[in-house]
């Protein structure tokens, strides 16, 4: 197992080489040797596009701790890095992030033969070219820039949500899609709403700027009109929320096209990640002229897109010629009334 120890990072000059001198040792073996990591700051300007990598002259500290690198953190990317000694240093983190995209670059990481860096997505986009200098790139891999990187442990960008793990580098992106305080994104159907946020943030949010009905109570009573019912579209009706047991439920109801035929559909979409959502049950009911139609299920989380609840017909699903039936038959109004509850499984 190799134990990294970055001593400094300097920068010699503009339009020159930064120069890293990165010491490995052989963890309980004598043997040691250093190496030189070369990376060339900019030498094109202007070009907002194509930012330079730099780096201001600073003096990093090596940690203390021989064991900083166990296998543990590097080798399990799903688990938080728990040691105290992981440190975090923001000017190897600027020189991991891709002049082109912006983003963090991963393995392979390509350099040109000044030692420019990019991430492999952005390596076609210039036609393999360097961003930086025009060099051609060929097929050099920064593998000194890569084994610094397995060196670090970043926090979770989701840490103002309340995430508060330290993550080693080439883990954090598999943790941040799981993270369960990424950002939930709106639920409202009636529109494209970017919205993102924790659950408060979004109860306020759907009752303040969709003005959405608010309920409390675990059983519902809903009455659907349409005037002409022959006139559907691919539109949401209506979503009504519920808050009960402590949580917060979305009910949906709309008219959509299946292939030729328009259907109604019912469903709930639980306001939490799915884990929690399996804790609740619901039904949905339908009827008139004397029949009746039930669904029970399990609520989707929110996670689940809408249009994904949809499009798996995950809900009460009512044919047109059904929908007028239980209207009273004279096909010419649509009324359809829905009850339900929703209870907590034991």
């Amino acid at each position: 197992m190799l134990a990294t120890d970055i001593h400094r990072i300097a920068d010699q000059t503009h339009g020159g080489i930064q120069s890293w001198p990165v010491n490995f040792r052989e963890k309980g073996k004598g043997f040691r040797f250093r190496l030189h990591l070369h990376i060339g700051t900019s030498m094109a300007s202007g070009n907002p596009f194509f930012d330079d990598l730099r780096s201001k002259p600073e003096v990093i500290n090596p940690p203390q701790n021989e064991d900083i690198l166990g296998s543990e953190s590097v080798n399990d990317p799903t688990q938080p890095a728990t040691k105290p000694n992981f440190v975090v240093y923001s000017s190897v983190r600027e020189l991991l992030e891709c002049p082109v995209c912006l983003n963090a670059m991963y393995p392979p990481i390509h350099q040109c033969s000044n030692g420019h860096t990019l991430c492999s997505g952005c390596k076609p986009r210039v036609h393999n070219r360097c961003p930086t200098c025009r060099h051609e790139l060929g097929n050099i891999r920064c593998l000194a820039l890569e084994k610094v990187a397995a060196s670090l442990a970043l926090p979770c960008k989701y840490q103002s949500y309340g995430c508060i793990g330290m993550y080693p580098y080439y883990g954090k992106l598999k943790h941040e899609s799981q993270c369960s305080y990424r950002p939930y994104s709106c639920p409202y159907a009636g529109s494209e709403c970017t919205v993102v946020g924790d659950i408060p943030f979004l109860v306020a949010h759907l009752k303040d700027d969709h003005k959405v009905d608010m309920h409390s109570g675990s059983a519902f009573n809903h009455r659907y009109v349409k005037s002409n019912p022959h006139e559907v579209e691919n539109a949401t009706w209506m979503l009504t929320v519920f808050n009960c047991y402590g949580q917060y439920f979305c009910l949906h109801f709309e008219a959509f096209q299946l292939g030729m035929a328009p259907v109604y559909i019912a469903f709930l979409r639980f306001m939490g990640d799915d884990n929690e959502a399996r804790n609740y049950s619901y039904s949905l009911e339908v009827g008139g002229n004397g029949r009746k139609m039930i669904w029970q299920g399990v609520p989707r989380s929110i996670r689940d897109s809408h249009r994904k609840v949809r499009d798996s017909f995950d809900g009460l699903l009512i044919q047109r010629n059904m929908a007028l039936f239980f209207s009273g038959g004279d096909r010419k109004e649509l009324k359809l009334r829905v009850t339900g509850r929703i209870w907590k499984d034991q």
